[in-house]
C-alpha cells in the first residue's frame, strides 16, 4: 500500500501564487524545496518554492530577477552567501556583523537580508545535544559561510574560548577579529587541529567535508581519537545524517550532534520572515527525513 502524508494537496498555483526558492552552485542536492514546499502546503500559504542554479556571475542578474518577478524572497547556499550581500537594499545587523546571508526577504521593491544559520544552529545544538554553551571551549572546522553566522551566533552565549580553524590561516584571522572584542579566540591551521582539540568541549564541522557524495571525506584531515571522551562532535552536514566524521568521534567516546536540526530551523526561521506565521517544524521534519530516504 501507498504511504500518504498530510497536507500533501495545498492551494493551486493561480495568478496570486508567490515564487520563493533558493540559489546556489552546485544546487540540485538541496533538500529545501521539499522541505519549504511542505512548510507552504501544511499553512495553506499560496506559495511555491525551487532550486535555481545560479553561478557567481549571475548572482546581479538573479537578485535584479527576483525585484522583477516580485518573488516573496529566497534562501542563499554555497558558495553565495557573502557575495550576495553586495546585492541587496538592506542587511540586518545581525547577518551583517556575520558577514553572510542565506535568507532574503523581498519587501516592496527591495531586498533585505537575513542570517538564520546562526540561530537554527545554536537552538538546534541546545535541543537535540541538550548542551550549555556558557564557559565551554568550543572549536570551529572552516571559516566559510555557514560559519560565519554559526561563530556569530555562538558569540552570544558566552563561551570561554572558541578556537578557528581553516586551511587558509588569513581567513580564519579575519573571520576571528570579526567576532565582539570580548570573546576569547584564536585563529588556528590545521596544524594546530589536533591541541585544540584535546582541550575543546564542542568540536563543530562548518564545512561541506562528508557530504554526500564525498561521505569518506574527514574536515580538515581530523582524527576522533583527538577528542576527549565526552566531548560533544557537531556536523553540519545534513546528507547523510550520520557523516563520517560523527561515527568515528561516537566509536571514540564523544557525544554527536548532526546538521538535520540545524537545516529545519534555519528554513523554519527563513518561512517565518517572509510569512509571519510559525513554521510547521514536525512536518518540515518529517518531509526532509523522507526526502533523505532515512
Amino acid at each position: 500500500m501507498k504511504q500518504t502524508f498530510a497536507a500533501e494537496a495545498g492551494p493551486a498555483i493561480d495568478s496570486r501564487t508567490v515564487l520563493y526558492g533558493v540559489i546556489g552552485d552546485p544546487i540540485r542536492h538541496s533538500k529545501s524545496p521539499a522541505m519549504l514546499g511542505r512548510a507552504f502546503r501544511e499553512t495553506g500559504v499560496n506559495a511555491v518554492y525551487l532550486a535555481f542554479h545560479v553561478t557567481a556571475d549571475r548572482l546581479a542578474a538573479f537578485a535584479e530577477g527576483a525585484r522583477a518577478m516580485g518573488m516573496g524572497g529566497f534562501n542563499v547556499t554555497i558558495p553565495h552567501k557573502t557575495a550576495i550581500m553586495a546585492h541587496l537594499d538592506m542587511i540586518d545587523p545581525t547577518a551583517e556583523a556575520a558577514g553572510a546571508v542565506n535568507t532574503v526577504v523581498r519587501r516592496e521593491d527591495k531586498l533585505i537580508g537575513f542570517n538564520t544559520d546562526g540561530p537554527g544552529y545554536v537552538r538546534s545544538l541546545k535541543e537535540e545535544a541538550g548542551v550549555e554553551l556558557a564557559g565551554r571551549r568550543i572549536v570551529v572546522l572552516g571559516a566559510g559561510g555557514a560559519a560565519r553566522g554559526i561563530l556569530h551566533a555562538l558569540a552570544q552565549e558566552e563561551p570561554a574560548h572558541i578556537a578557528i580553524v581553516n586551511r587558509t590561516a588569513a581567513r580564519a584571522e579575519a573571520l576571528a577579529q570579526s567576532l565582539p572584542a570580548d570573546v576569547p579566540k584564536a585563529a588556528l591551521g590545521p596544524d594546530d587541529l589536533r591541541e585544540a582539540c584535546a582541550d575543546a568541549d564542542i568540536v563543530i564541522n562548518t564545512t561541506s567535508a562528508g557530504m554526500s557524495p564525498n561521505t569518506d571525506e574527514l574536515p580538515l584531515g581530523i582524527d576522533a581519537s583527538w577528542m576527549k571522551p565526552g566531548a560533544v562532535a557537531s556536523d553540519i552536514v545534513y546528507n547523510p545524517m550520520r557523516t563520517r566524521f560523527l561515527e568515528e568521534a561516537e566509536r571514540a567516546g564523544c557525544r554527536t550532534h548532526g546538521g538535520l536540526g540545524m537545516f529545519i530551523y534555519q528554513g523554519a526561521y527563513a518561512f517565518e520572515y517572509w510569512t509571519g506565521q510559525a513554521a510547521p517544524v514536525a512536518a518540515m521534519r518529517e518531509t526532509v527525513i523522507r526526502a533523505l530516504g532515512q
